[in-house]
């Protein structure tokens, strides 16, 4: 991801099968690139057979008259000419002993580590990256070469195959090379007079704008050594002659007009965005220049592959990209990490098969396993009996409102007026955000999200907020709820989240006191008519990561369900389109607070990162209230795009990997380490519990908290709230990658920066639900170097 330089040009070589002629073609262009005087590294990271034989010897043999030009290195050699995995077993069985495959991480940081040893050389030059057998052979750890290198995201030329049946492995290995998002600049083959698979694979590719060349094939294999080396040797000088001109001298110049452009590119970039882009949630105001716009070039896992122009390297040998962790998992979105091979196929597949197609009265597989997944299986187990589909979670929430507004109104119709119907109200905490859309917005109250287009209708209580303050677990209680009573300790989280058992205590007393008060206030005042319950479960993410008192959110559930206060209960919303599906370590919050809602919301982590999807569960006693022979009774909302295919393939797709992920030794391994706190084996999260108190207890720290992916850490600020830049300012430095030496985390082992956002004077950082801990823990000990060194401010 990292490998990127001005003067270096890159390129890796895959094949479209096994004997492809993929050295002959590489040494072809080994040979050409120092021809013309540049500096050549080659690189075999893998090579199974004789050692004379191996190919990296090839390419310096044939080097030509510029030989001193080439380096060439193989990193891991073994002796049987085989596929790599198999070569790792025999060579076992031959020694006796137990050799154990370099995993793909060393492999890949192996190759990296040759790379960046080539910038460091400030030498201009070319570079190959030669792969072994076809795409998706094997490497040594048994991972397909596709998804082994792909981490490295080296740009491509593919060897297509000239043979019967290539034009179909040609065509099929540039496809996948394409949905792994791999750059292919060209595809080199050679001209078989027979098959002439070169005539109709330029053809093919024309079109699609990619560049083919095609090269004489060479001469056969001759017995005698000394004749086929000067037989072999005549054909390279032939199709790379010393005048500069052919078929192999065009393939540099593209290959090298490739590199130049993407280079372009990437330097014009921050310009033209800040010409053209309208960013959300951003005030171009304080947008001063050029460095300030990050441009992603790709991304891989937790990572990104940045440049932008702070820092556009003042040496040659500098990358002009670097690793950088996506600490706010983009937007909340990421849950098994960016560019995942099977989500990339699922929406592959489902495009293929369906692109989209009309939803209303009609069903395709994709949706209705989907569907039947999450009511009967998912966090809609034991409660919901419909899904609703709809575009992303702002819209999901519009189309909750609707159903609980709806479902209120049927059940207290003779207690409406025709003006009551139109001013219905909700309940709800301060600090809620459901979306951007006005109806979401309508339903919180006046604040920082909020404009001349917003017109609040409902009452929101202030709330109770759980954190770590100084080692303590500590809820805090607004002066609204409780005078006496303003912060209560606990030993541990997990008695904090045992909800059913404090349900019996003095503090949930104070709070059914005060929600029966305020909702009867409210009731004598009547207006507004309050018809529905909407919360954000456990965490108010948007609103400054606040951790809510479970116990107070289930206190107003069972008040909004007293037929005391309410003659009909009022339906209850989660807003679970953060904190649903085990982005705090629960794949609902429901068991959390001991309830069940009557309608919930899920989307972000639904489609793991890749696409938009948001889906809507009910009770069947709210869908009953649409339910009726007239049309217009019906939910009258929809997009065009609803229960897209793609978007529901890979929904799937996630939650297949997600099931897999809950029962992997990383989340027994954090799970045990929260267990350590006395009593709490439920409450759990990926951040380690010894590193979170010790946050919590410097200076400069107000609170801290963490569930499941999430960590919160908030500041003392006197200007707090959304518009405070102080956590932005504490944190600026983590955002640059520092160098120890060390061969960190990310792809290929280069130091890297944290993206993060902030939400005023709180900063949050958040992981996948696969991030490994080597890279969690890279990330506490650099957010710990730098707020241990800092003074307030």
């Amino acid at each position: 991801m990292s490998h990127l330089y001005r003067q270096l040009r890159i390129h890796q070589i895959f094949g479209a099968n096994t004997d492809v002629g993929k050295t002959t073609i590489c040494a072809a262009l080994v040979r050409a690139s120092a021809l013309k005087n540049h500096n050549v590294f080659y690189l075999k990271p893998v090579s199974t057979g004789a050692p004379q034989d191996a190919d990296d010897q090839h390419i310096k043999r044939y080097a030509g008259l510029h030989q001193h030009l080439v380096d060439a290195r193989c990193l891991f050699q073994y002796g049987d000419p085989v596929s790599p995995h198999l070569a790792v077993q025999m060579a076992s069985e031959k020694l006796g002993i137990k050799l154990t495959a370099p995993s793909d991480e060393t492999f890949v940081n192996a190759i990296a580590q040759y790379i960046r040893g080539c910038a460091a050389t400030g030498q201009s030059g070319h570079m190959y990256v030669e792969t072994a057998g076809g795409v998706h052979s094997p490497t040594l750890s048994g991972t397909t070469q596709l998804d082994s290198y792909r981490p490295l995201f080296l740009p491509t030329v593919l060897i297509g195959d000239s043979k019967l049946g290539g034009i179909s492995s040609t065509i099929s290995s540039y496809e996948s090379l394409l949905l792994r998002g791999y750059i292919v600049d060209a595809i080199l083959l050679f001209r078989d007079q027979y098959y002439r698979n070169y005539e109709y694979l330029s053809s093919h590719f024309a079109e699609r704008g990619v560049h083919v060349t095609s090269l004489d094939p060479p001469p056969p294999r001759l017995n005698n050594a000394t004749e086929n080396i000067a037989s072999t040797e005549s054909y390279y000088a032939s199709i790379v002659p010393r005048d500069f001109d052919g078929e192999v001298f065009r393939a540099l110049q593209h290959l090298d007009e490739c590199h130049a452009r993407r280079v372009k590119d990437l330097d014009s970039m921050p310009r033209r965005t800040l010409d053209t882009i309208w960013w959300p949630f951003v005030q171009h105001g304080l947008v001063h220049s050029e460095q300030d716009v990050t441009v992603i070039d790709s991304a891989w896992a937790d990572f990104f592959s940045v440049y932008n122009s702070s820092s556009n390297p003042s040496s040659p040998s500098d990358s002009l990209l670097a690793p950088q962790l996506d600490g706010s998992a983009s937007w909340w979105t990421q849950a098994v990490g960016h560019a995942n091979p099977s989500l990339a196929l699922a929406v592959a597949n489902a495009a293929g098969r369906y692109g989209h197609v009309m939803f209303p009265q009609a069903t395709h597989l994709p949706a209705l396993k989907l569907a039947e997944r999450l009511v009967h299986e998912g966090p809609g187990r034991g409660w919901a009996s419909r899904a609703f589909f709809s575009d992303n979670g702002s819209t999901g929430m519009e189309v909750a409102l609707k159903m609980a507004l709806r479902s209120f109104s049927v059940t207290a119709e003779n207690e409406l007026t025709p003006h009551d119907k139109k001013t219905l109200g909700i309940v709800g905490l301060k600090g809620s955000y459901h979306g951007d859309t006005i109806g979401a917005m309508d339903a919180t109250e006046e604040g920082v999200y909020t404009c001349e287009w917003h017109h609040s209708k409902g009452f929101w209580f202030e709330p109770p907020t759980v954190s770590i303050k100084r080692s303590s677990f500590t809820v805090s209680v607004p002066p609204t709820i409780s005078s006496s009573m303003n912060a209560v300790k606990f030993d541990n989280l997990h008695t904090i989240y045992d909800v059913n058992n404090r349900l019996s205590s003095p503090l949930a007393d104070t709070y059914r006191k005060h929600v029966k008060n305020v909702l009867q206030a409210l009731n004598r005042k009547g207006e507004p008519k309050l018809a529905a319950l909407v919360l954000e479960p456990i965490v108010m993410g948007a609103g400054g990561m606040i951790f809510v008192d479970p116990l107070f959110q289930r206190i107003m559930v069972d008040a909004v369900r007293d037929n005391s206060l309410f003659s009909n209960p009022l339906p209850v919303v989660f807003d679970e389109v953060f904190v649903g599906l085990y982005r705090l370590g629960f794949k609902s919050l429901g068991p959390v607070l001991g309830v069940d809602p009557d309608i919930s919301v899920y989307a972000k982590i639904l489609t793991g990162g890749v696409l938009p999807l948001a889906v809507t569960l009910a009770s069947e006693r709210v869908f009953r209230a649409f339910n009726s022979d007239s049309k217009v009774d019906a939910l009258l909302h929809g997009h065009s795009y609803t229960a897209h295919a793609v978007g529901c393939q890979v929904a799937n797709a996630t939650l297949d990997i997600i099931e897999q992920l809950s029962q992997h030794d990383s989340w027994s391994a954090a799970r045990e380490k929260w267990a350590g706190e006395p009593g709490s084996d439920k409450i759990w999260s990926f951040w380690d519990p010894g590193f979170v108190h010790s946050i919590s207890s410097l200076d400069i720290v107000d609170e801290t908290m963490t569930l499941g992916t999430v960590l919160a850490i908030k500041f003392k600020d006197d200007s707090a709230g959304y518009a405070s830049h102080s956590a932005q300012a504490l944190l600026r430095s983590v955002a640059t990658s520092v160098s120890d030496n060390s061969v960190s985390s990310a792809p290929g082992g280069a130091p890297f920066g944290i993206h993060y956002r902030t939400l005023g004077n709180v900063a949050y950082f958040m992981t996948s639900l696969n991030t490994p801990r080597e890279t969690i823990e890279e990330v506490e000990n650099r957010l710990w170097r730098t707020l241990s060194r800092t003074r307030g401010m």
